[in-house]
């Protein structure tokens, strides 16, 4: 089984952030090079200088084909602002001709939210939900991630079971599996889904 790295970052640390009633989160697919620099920039806040897993740069040769999603921050008289990301790509020993062997695994990984907006509870939600509706509507048929041990429950509540254990980069994950049947395809990702933060705050 091919082994990515997944941290959900969402509730842990952080100081707490006051969230603008007006303002609203969106999470799609990255289709503009700001959108990938600032996921990227996440990636090395949770993955590097947090938990020091990479020492300078956690982009590896999955990201030159995975999917970069991310939750994009829209304020009034501010710029849009990532403030999440996660990754999903297609097993490299999936069949790659959809339309003769539709069948196919796919993963999600480098799931991260900001540091100051872990408090806000559905970033993370909201980036999974994306990640697996979007892959469904492409095929998957498996969806799996390597979860850090203590984000396991996150991951139950949303619908996933544990297939295995490990250790992985030194740490305890869970090998978790999506259950599709919990995430109707999305055929619109780069539209995406819209957090309203009037209830999230």
């Amino acid at each position: 089984m091919r082994r990515v790295l997944v941290a959900v970052l969402v509730r842990k640390g952080g100081g707490m952030t006051t969230f603008d009633t007006e303002a609203g989160i969106v999470v799609r697919w990255a289709r503009e090079a700001w959108e990938r620099d600032g996921a990227y920039a996440i990636r090395r806040d949770v993955f590097c200088e947090e938990q020091g897993i990479f020492e300078h740069d956690d982009r590896d040769a999955i990201d030159d084909h995975a999917q970069l999603l991310v939750a994009v921050l829209h304020a009034p008289n501010a710029a849009p602002r990532v403030v999440g990301t996660v990754r999903i790509h297609r097993d490299a020993n999936s069949a790659t001709d959809l339309a003769t062997n539709p069948a196919s695994t796919w993963y999600g990984s480098r799931l991260a939210v900001s540091a100051d907006f872990r408090r806000h509870g559905r970033i993370g939600a909201t980036l999974i939900r994306l990640a697996v509706s979007s892959a469904h509507a492409l095929g998957c048929t498996t969806f799996l991630a390597h979860v850090q041990a203590q984000n396991a429950p996150l991951f139950r509540r949303l619908h996933w079971r544990t297939i295995e254990e490990e250790i992985l980069f030194g740490r305890a994950h869970h090998v978790m599996e999506a259950d599709l049947a919990q995430y109707p395809p999305c055929a619109a990702p780069y539209e995406g889904f819209a957090i309203d933060q009037r209830r999230a705050a």
